[in-house]
Order: C-alpha cells, then structure tokens, then sequence
C-alpha cells in the first residue's frame, strides 16, 4: 500500500506559479513511478507528468512541456510539480498517482486525494 498526499493547490493569477507536492507513505517510495494527472470542471482525467522510480526518465503532455517539471526527492518520499506560466486551461483539480510507469490512468495503482488549482484573475 502507498498513502499519497497533495498539497500546494491554490488561486493564481495568469502567468504565475505554483509548486504541487506529493508525500508518499507506506510501501517503498523508490521503487515506484509516480504520476500528475489533473481533472478540469467538466472534464476527464489526464495525464500531465510522469516520473521513474530514479527520475532517470521523465514524460510530459504536449500542453504542458516547457512550463511544468516534474521531480522527486526519495529521501523525503515525496514527488513534486512546479508550474510554471500557468494559463487559465490548467484550472483542475490535480492528483498524484504511484504505480508501474506509463501514461494512463491504469498504470497507476495509488492515487491521492487531489488538490485545487485556480488559475484566474
């Protein structure tokens, strides 16, 4: 088992920042590919970003590559999303998923609570 928890969600104006973490307990933290998935009003899941067990590979969704990166710290068992130039479309709901490696939602076995981002003015 692998207990994930978000934090760093907020309201932002266009053109700013935030940074997503995810803290994992439970099961090996560094064994594990962890993912960012986002779900915007109205909308499905999908996938932002993923990262390998030892951040030796790392993907991105064309509609955030250049303004998200995702890294992880396995000493402190936690994954992180920093966004950058964020635009009012990256409004949603954000979750951190651990599992195998991949890009879909079935590659990913654990998932977090989720956290709200708002990009507005």
């Amino acid at each position: 088992q692998v207990q994930l928890v978000e934090s760093g969600g907020g309201l932002v104006q266009p053109g700013g920042s935030l940074r997503l973490s995810c803290a994992a307990s439970g099961r090996a933290f560094s064994s594990v590919a962890m993912g960012w998935f986002r779900q915007g009003p109205g909308k499905e899941r999908e996938f932002v970003a993923a990262i390998s067990w030892n951040g030796g590979t790392i993907f991105y969704a064309d509609s955030v590559k250049g303004r998200f990166t995702i890294s992880r710290d396995n000493a402190k068992n936690t994954v992180y999303l920093q966004m950058n130039s964020l635009k009012p479309e990256d409004t949603a709901v954000y979750y951190c998923a651990a599992g195998d490696w991949g890009r879909t939602l079935y590659d990913y076995h654990y998932w977090g609570q989720g956290t709200q981002v708002t990009v507005s003015s």
